[in-house]
């Protein structure tokens, strides 16, 4: 007996009618798709940030789909671990960004400088930061963004 399969041309057309349809996005990441967003995930998220463990609190720091009530309380968290999660979180809403920019913490300082949805205001008070380290981190994103608008402005002159 053979462990072979010799599917036919109909058996073939079947099986490929019948696979699901499959995401062609170059991002090896896009072709998983989360889970939906309900309220007991919402529920988890806040458990997780009232955690005594600050590892747990990362976590939900890190949380796309927090609730602003939840971001609040974390920009408000004695640990510096959390609130440097919660710096780095690309959908923690401005304003909280803006208190972080502040935030006694030099780490916590450099996770918002290189956030890319951080207001311009707060950018520019992390340019005069006391922090060698910060001020360096201000600039090299900048240094990325301008590097990335010559390579643009390449290619426009490029296509025409």
């Amino acid at each position: 007996m053979s462990c072979i399969r010799f599917n036919t041309p109909a058996q073939r057309r079947q099986l490929a009618d019948s696979a699901p349809a499959m995401v062609t996005s170059d991002d090896p990441v896009a072709q998983f798709l989360s889970p939906a967003i309900t309220a007991s995930k919402v529920s988890r998220i806040r458990r997780l940030a009232s955690d005594p463990n600050p590892k747990i609190r990362e976590s939900a720091a890190l949380s796309y789909h927090a609730p602003l009530e939840v971001y609040e309380a974390l920009s408000h968290d004695a640990d510096p671990g959390v609130r440097a999660c919660l710096a780095k979180n690309e959908h923690v809403p401005c304003d909280i960004l803006r208190r972080l920019a502040s935030d006694p913490d030099e780490r916590v300082r450099g996770f918002v400088a290189l956030n890319y949805f951080v207001p311009a205001d707060a950018m520019q008070a992390l340019a005069d930061d006391p922090s060698a380290v910060v001020r360096g981190l201000v600039d090299w994103k900048a240094s990325l963004a301008a590097e990335n608008e010559r390579a643009d402005a390449d290619l426009v002159s490029a296509v025409v």
